[in-house]
Protein backbone atom coordinates (compact mmCIF):
# COMPACT_ATOMS: atom_id res chain seq x y z
CA UNK A 1 0.00 0.00 0.00
CA UNK A 2 1.25 3.12 -0.71
CA UNK A 3 1.96 5.74 1.78
CA UNK A 4 0.54 8.99 1.88
CA UNK A 5 1.45 12.66 2.66
CA UNK A 6 -0.51 16.08 2.78
CA UNK A 7 -0.97 19.10 2.79
CA UNK A 8 -2.99 22.34 2.51
CA UNK A 9 -3.66 25.86 3.07
CA UNK A 10 -6.25 27.68 4.67
CA UNK A 11 -8.56 30.27 1.74
CA UNK A 12 -8.67 32.46 4.83
CA UNK A 13 -6.77 35.43 2.29
CA UNK A 14 -4.27 35.85 -0.51
CA UNK A 15 -1.66 33.58 -1.03
CA UNK A 16 1.84 34.67 -0.21
CA UNK A 17 5.64 34.32 -0.17
CA UNK A 18 5.93 32.41 2.83
CA UNK A 19 3.14 30.18 1.54
CA UNK A 20 4.82 29.37 -1.38
CA UNK A 21 8.30 29.05 0.38
CA UNK A 22 7.33 27.08 3.66
CA UNK A 23 4.73 24.57 2.30
CA UNK A 24 3.94 24.79 -1.65
CA UNK A 25 7.63 24.10 -3.15
CA UNK A 26 8.66 21.47 -0.44
CA UNK A 27 5.54 19.58 -1.17
CA UNK A 28 6.69 19.73 -5.13
CA UNK A 29 10.01 18.72 -4.03
CA UNK A 30 8.78 15.92 -2.02
CA UNK A 31 6.58 15.21 -4.63
CA UNK A 32 9.40 14.41 -7.11
CA UNK A 33 11.75 12.60 -4.68
CA UNK A 34 9.09 10.46 -3.66
CA UNK A 35 7.18 8.83 -6.53
CA UNK A 36 5.78 5.90 -4.85
CA UNK A 37 3.98 7.58 -2.27
CA UNK A 38 0.51 9.67 -2.69
CA UNK A 39 0.20 12.98 -2.24
CA UNK A 40 -3.22 14.47 -0.68
CA UNK A 41 -3.28 18.84 -1.41
CA UNK A 42 -6.50 20.67 -0.30
CA UNK A 43 -7.98 23.85 0.30
CA UNK A 44 -8.77 23.98 4.13
CA UNK A 45 -12.39 26.37 3.42
CA UNK A 46 -13.59 25.08 6.13
CA UNK A 47 -10.87 26.36 8.50
CA UNK A 48 -11.38 29.86 6.53
CA UNK A 49 -14.71 30.03 8.52
CA UNK A 50 -13.60 30.97 11.69
CA UNK A 51 -12.73 34.41 10.56
CA UNK A 52 -15.76 34.99 8.09
CA UNK A 53 -16.01 37.71 6.05
CA UNK A 54 -18.73 37.30 3.34
CA UNK A 55 -19.92 35.09 0.95
CA UNK A 56 -17.86 36.67 -2.64
CA UNK A 57 -14.55 37.15 -0.13
CA UNK A 58 -14.73 33.00 0.86
CA UNK A 59 -15.67 32.38 -2.35
CA UNK A 60 -12.45 34.51 -3.87
CA UNK A 61 -9.97 33.37 -1.69
CA UNK A 62 -11.11 29.80 -2.53
CA UNK A 63 -10.13 30.70 -6.12
CA UNK A 64 -6.86 32.62 -5.57
CA UNK A 65 -5.37 30.19 -3.04
CA UNK A 66 -6.37 27.16 -5.78
CA UNK A 67 -4.88 29.13 -8.60
CA UNK A 68 -1.72 29.41 -6.86
CA UNK A 69 -1.17 25.64 -6.20
CA UNK A 70 -2.21 25.00 -9.77
CA UNK A 71 0.41 27.59 -11.04
CA UNK A 72 2.92 25.45 -9.56
CA UNK A 73 1.64 22.38 -9.56
CA UNK A 74 2.72 19.15 -12.10
CA UNK A 75 -0.31 16.48 -11.80
CA UNK A 76 0.63 12.90 -11.79
CA UNK A 77 -1.43 9.74 -10.87
CA UNK A 78 -0.34 10.21 -7.26
CA UNK A 79 -1.43 13.64 -6.94
CA UNK A 80 -4.76 14.51 -5.48
CA UNK A 81 -6.39 18.39 -4.97
CA UNK A 82 -9.26 18.62 -3.51
CA UNK A 83 -11.39 21.17 -1.75
CA UNK A 84 -11.85 20.37 2.08
CA UNK A 85 -15.54 20.98 2.52
CA UNK A 86 -16.27 18.61 -0.76
CA UNK A 87 -15.48 16.06 1.37
CA UNK A 88 -18.47 15.57 3.87
CA UNK A 89 -16.80 12.83 5.92
CA UNK A 90 -13.99 14.70 7.66
CA UNK A 91 -17.12 16.63 9.78
CA UNK A 92 -18.07 13.38 10.68
CA UNK A 93 -14.93 11.93 11.76
CA UNK A 94 -14.58 15.51 13.25
CA UNK A 95 -17.43 14.80 15.64
CA UNK A 96 -16.16 11.52 16.77
CA UNK A 97 -13.06 13.16 17.57
CA UNK A 98 -14.17 15.77 19.80
CA UNK A 99 -15.70 12.92 21.56
CA UNK A 100 -12.78 11.85 22.95
CA UNK A 101 -10.45 14.53 23.67
CA UNK A 102 -10.36 16.50 26.82
CA UNK A 103 -11.65 20.27 26.32
CA UNK A 104 -9.21 21.57 28.87
CA UNK A 105 -6.47 20.29 26.94
CA UNK A 106 -7.56 22.02 24.19
CA UNK A 107 -7.56 25.47 26.36
CA UNK A 108 -3.83 25.28 26.51
CA UNK A 109 -3.10 25.65 22.58
CA UNK A 110 -1.92 28.57 21.09
CA UNK A 111 -4.49 28.90 18.50
CA UNK A 112 -7.08 29.43 21.89
CA UNK A 113 -4.79 31.89 23.98
CA UNK A 114 -3.67 33.74 20.70
CA UNK A 115 -7.38 34.73 19.80
CA UNK A 116 -9.18 35.23 23.40
CA UNK A 117 -10.30 38.46 22.37
CA UNK A 118 -12.41 36.94 19.41
CA UNK A 119 -12.88 33.38 20.44
CA UNK A 120 -15.45 31.44 18.77
CA UNK A 121 -16.39 27.64 18.84
CA UNK A 122 -14.67 26.97 15.56
CA UNK A 123 -11.59 28.15 16.89
CA UNK A 124 -11.40 26.38 20.09
CA UNK A 125 -11.73 23.05 17.48
CA UNK A 126 -9.53 24.05 15.28
CA UNK A 127 -7.16 21.26 15.98
CA UNK A 128 -9.67 18.77 15.97
CA UNK A 129 -10.83 19.81 12.82
CA UNK A 130 -7.04 19.21 11.19
CA UNK A 131 -6.67 16.11 12.68
CA UNK A 132 -10.17 15.34 10.84
CA UNK A 133 -8.17 16.45 8.02
CA UNK A 134 -5.44 13.67 8.54
CA UNK A 135 -6.70 10.86 10.05
CA UNK A 136 -9.45 10.12 7.45
CA UNK A 137 -6.72 9.15 4.85
CA UNK A 138 -4.45 7.26 7.03
CA UNK A 139 -1.55 9.73 6.51
CA UNK A 140 1.58 9.06 7.47
CA UNK A 141 3.02 12.06 6.84
CA UNK A 142 2.33 15.93 7.39
CA UNK A 143 4.02 18.96 5.54
CA UNK A 144 3.63 22.18 8.10
CA UNK A 145 4.68 25.23 8.90
CA UNK A 146 6.51 25.52 12.17
CA UNK A 147 3.68 26.99 14.01
CA UNK A 148 1.54 24.21 13.01
CA UNK A 149 3.79 21.22 14.81
CA UNK A 150 1.34 21.70 18.08
CA UNK A 151 -1.61 20.77 16.52
CA UNK A 152 -0.22 17.71 14.54
CA UNK A 153 1.02 16.77 18.53
CA UNK A 154 -2.87 16.55 18.99
CA UNK A 155 -3.61 14.64 16.25
CA UNK A 156 -1.15 12.20 17.55
CA UNK A 157 -2.62 12.18 21.20
CA UNK A 158 -6.17 11.46 19.91
CA UNK A 159 -5.31 9.02 17.08
CA UNK A 160 -3.56 6.50 20.02
CA UNK A 161 -6.25 7.68 22.60
CA UNK A 162 -8.84 6.03 20.29
CA UNK A 163 -6.35 2.71 19.50
CA UNK A 164 -6.39 2.11 23.26
CA UNK A 165 -9.88 2.72 23.77
CA UNK A 166 -10.69 -0.02 20.66
CA UNK A 167 -7.59 -2.06 21.36
CA UNK A 168 -7.72 -1.55 17.74
CA UNK A 169 -4.65 -0.01 15.42
CA UNK A 170 -7.91 1.99 13.93
CA UNK A 171 -5.92 5.29 12.84
CA UNK A 172 -1.78 5.40 11.96
CA UNK A 173 0.11 7.78 13.97
CA UNK A 174 1.48 10.33 11.42
CA UNK A 175 5.04 12.18 11.48
CA UNK A 176 5.77 15.58 10.57
CA UNK A 177 8.04 17.62 8.51
CA UNK A 178 8.67 21.24 9.51
CA UNK A 179 10.48 22.82 5.99
CA UNK A 180 11.48 25.60 7.84
CA UNK A 181 12.96 26.06 11.49
CA UNK A 182 12.35 29.75 11.92
CA UNK A 183 9.16 31.88 10.96
CA UNK A 184 9.39 34.22 7.55
CA UNK A 185 9.12 37.81 8.25
CA UNK A 186 6.57 40.12 6.96
CA UNK A 187 7.62 43.29 5.60
CA UNK A 188 6.94 44.85 9.02
CA UNK A 189 9.33 42.34 10.59
CA UNK A 190 6.67 40.04 12.13
CA UNK A 191 5.64 36.66 10.91
CA UNK A 192 4.00 37.03 7.23
CA UNK A 193 0.54 36.96 7.81
CA UNK A 194 -2.64 37.62 5.61
CA UNK A 195 -4.23 39.02 8.51
CA UNK A 196 -1.44 41.70 9.27
CA UNK A 197 -1.48 42.40 5.76
CA UNK A 198 2.53 42.62 5.84
CA UNK A 199 2.73 39.97 3.11
CA UNK A 200 4.54 39.96 -0.44
CA UNK A 201 2.09 38.52 -2.71
CA UNK A 202 3.72 37.73 -6.04
CA UNK A 203 0.92 37.32 -8.17
CA UNK A 204 -0.23 40.81 -8.04
CA UNK A 205 -0.09 43.36 -10.71
CA UNK A 206 2.93 45.15 -10.69
CA UNK A 207 2.49 48.14 -8.87
CA UNK A 208 0.86 46.37 -6.16
CA UNK A 209 3.68 43.74 -6.09
CA UNK A 210 6.17 46.95 -5.98
CA UNK A 211 4.64 48.67 -3.02
CA UNK A 212 4.91 45.36 -1.30
CA UNK A 213 8.74 45.59 -1.75
CA UNK A 214 9.34 49.14 -0.99
CA UNK A 215 7.44 48.65 2.28
CA UNK A 216 9.70 46.24 3.48
CA UNK A 217 10.92 47.45 6.65
CA UNK A 218 14.71 48.27 6.82
CA UNK A 219 16.93 49.98 8.89
CA UNK A 220 17.35 54.34 9.20
CA UNK A 221 20.65 53.99 9.37
CA UNK A 222 22.30 55.18 5.34
CA UNK A 223 24.13 51.86 3.85
CA UNK A 224 26.95 53.57 3.27
CA UNK A 225 28.01 53.96 6.93
CA UNK A 226 27.53 50.78 7.97
CA UNK A 227 28.41 47.43 7.05
CA UNK A 228 27.39 44.03 5.99
CA UNK A 229 27.78 42.38 8.98
CA UNK A 230 25.44 45.20 11.06
CA UNK A 231 22.68 45.08 8.51
CA UNK A 232 22.59 41.15 7.55
CA UNK A 233 19.59 40.92 9.76
CA UNK A 234 17.08 43.47 8.85
CA UNK A 235 14.05 41.86 7.46
CA UNK A 236 15.38 43.01 3.58
CA UNK A 237 18.18 41.02 3.51
CA UNK A 238 16.61 37.98 5.20
CA UNK A 239 13.47 38.16 2.52
CA UNK A 240 15.93 38.87 -0.15
CA UNK A 241 17.94 35.09 0.88
CA UNK A 242 14.79 32.99 1.18
CA UNK A 243 13.34 34.53 -1.83
CA UNK A 244 16.65 34.53 -4.37
CA UNK A 245 19.45 31.76 -5.04
CA UNK A 246 22.39 31.23 -3.21
CA UNK A 247 24.14 33.05 -6.42
CA UNK A 248 22.27 35.86 -6.38
CA UNK A 249 22.52 36.54 -2.92
CA UNK A 250 26.27 35.69 -2.38
CA UNK A 251 26.66 38.81 -6.01
CA UNK A 252 24.60 41.29 -3.55
CA UNK A 253 26.40 40.52 -0.16
CA UNK A 254 29.78 41.47 -2.33
CA UNK A 255 28.12 44.45 -3.48
CA UNK A 256 26.80 45.57 -0.16
CA UNK A 257 30.55 45.39 1.46
CA UNK A 258 31.93 47.55 -1.20
CA UNK A 259 29.45 50.02 -0.83
CA UNK A 260 28.04 49.63 -4.97
CA UNK A 261 24.22 49.43 -3.37
CA UNK A 262 21.64 50.80 -1.13
CA UNK A 263 18.40 49.48 0.35
CA UNK A 264 16.01 51.16 -2.75
CA UNK A 265 18.19 49.54 -5.07
CA UNK A 266 18.67 46.06 -3.37
CA UNK A 267 14.50 46.35 -3.31
CA UNK A 268 14.45 47.43 -7.02
CA UNK A 269 16.35 43.81 -7.50
CA UNK A 270 14.21 42.05 -5.29
CA UNK A 271 11.00 43.44 -6.85
CA UNK A 272 13.03 42.06 -10.93
CA UNK A 273 13.97 38.86 -9.48
CA UNK A 274 10.56 38.14 -8.04
CA UNK A 275 9.31 39.17 -12.00
CA UNK A 276 11.57 37.16 -14.31
CA UNK A 277 11.78 33.97 -11.64
CA UNK A 278 8.03 33.85 -11.47
CA UNK A 279 7.09 35.05 -14.67
CA UNK A 280 5.48 31.60 -15.90
CA UNK A 281 3.99 31.18 -12.34
CA UNK A 282 2.59 34.03 -12.79
CA UNK A 283 1.13 34.06 -16.43
CA UNK A 284 -0.42 30.33 -15.18
CA UNK A 285 -2.01 31.85 -12.22
CA UNK A 286 -3.65 34.63 -14.40
CA UNK A 287 -4.97 31.95 -16.85
CA UNK A 288 -6.38 29.98 -14.11
CA UNK A 289 -8.11 33.06 -12.43
CA UNK A 290 -9.49 33.79 -15.18
CA UNK A 291 -10.92 30.21 -16.08
CA UNK A 292 -12.53 29.46 -12.23
CA UNK A 293 -14.67 26.78 -14.29
CA UNK A 294 -11.34 24.76 -15.41
CA UNK A 295 -10.44 25.44 -11.41
CA UNK A 296 -13.88 23.84 -10.27
CA UNK A 297 -13.58 20.65 -12.79
CA UNK A 298 -9.86 19.98 -11.55
CA UNK A 299 -11.17 20.42 -7.83
CA UNK A 300 -14.17 18.23 -8.81
CA UNK A 301 -11.69 15.07 -10.25
CA UNK A 302 -9.79 15.28 -6.50
CA UNK A 303 -12.71 15.28 -4.63
CA UNK A 304 -14.49 12.09 -6.88
CA UNK A 305 -10.38 10.33 -6.01
CA UNK A 306 -10.35 11.35 -2.23
CA UNK A 307 -13.76 10.66 -1.61
CA UNK A 308 -13.77 6.94 -2.24
CA UNK A 309 -11.04 7.00 0.14
CA UNK A 310 -12.87 9.26 2.86
CA UNK A 311 -15.85 6.84 2.56
CA UNK A 312 -14.06 3.32 3.32
CA UNK A 313 -12.36 4.97 6.03
CA UNK A 314 -15.53 6.36 7.70
CA UNK A 315 -17.01 3.15 7.36
CA UNK A 316 -14.70 1.18 9.11
CA UNK A 317 -14.67 3.98 11.46
CA UNK A 318 -18.25 3.60 12.43
CA UNK A 319 -17.93 0.00 12.69
CA UNK A 320 -15.13 -0.65 14.65
CA UNK A 321 -17.14 2.63 17.26
CA UNK A 322 -20.32 0.35 17.01
CA UNK A 323 -22.14 2.66 15.26
CA UNK A 324 -22.77 -0.11 12.69
CA UNK A 325 -25.62 -2.44 13.83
Amino acid sequence: MNKKIITGIQSSGIPHIANIYSIILPTLSYIKSKKNYLFFIFIADLHSITNYKNNNTLKNNIYKNAATWLSFLKFTKNVFFYRQSDIKEINELFWYLNCFYPFNRLKLCHVFKSNKNNLNTGIINYPILMASDILLYDINKVIIGKDQKQHIEITRKIAKIINNKLKYNLFIIPKYKIKYNYIIPGIDGNKMSKSKNNIINIFDDKDNLNKQIMSIKTTNKSIKSINYEEIKNTILLKLYKIITNKEEFTSLKEKIKNNKIGFYNIKKKLYKYILYFYEKERKKYYYYINNKNIIKNILYNGYKKVNKIAKKKIFLIKKKLGLII
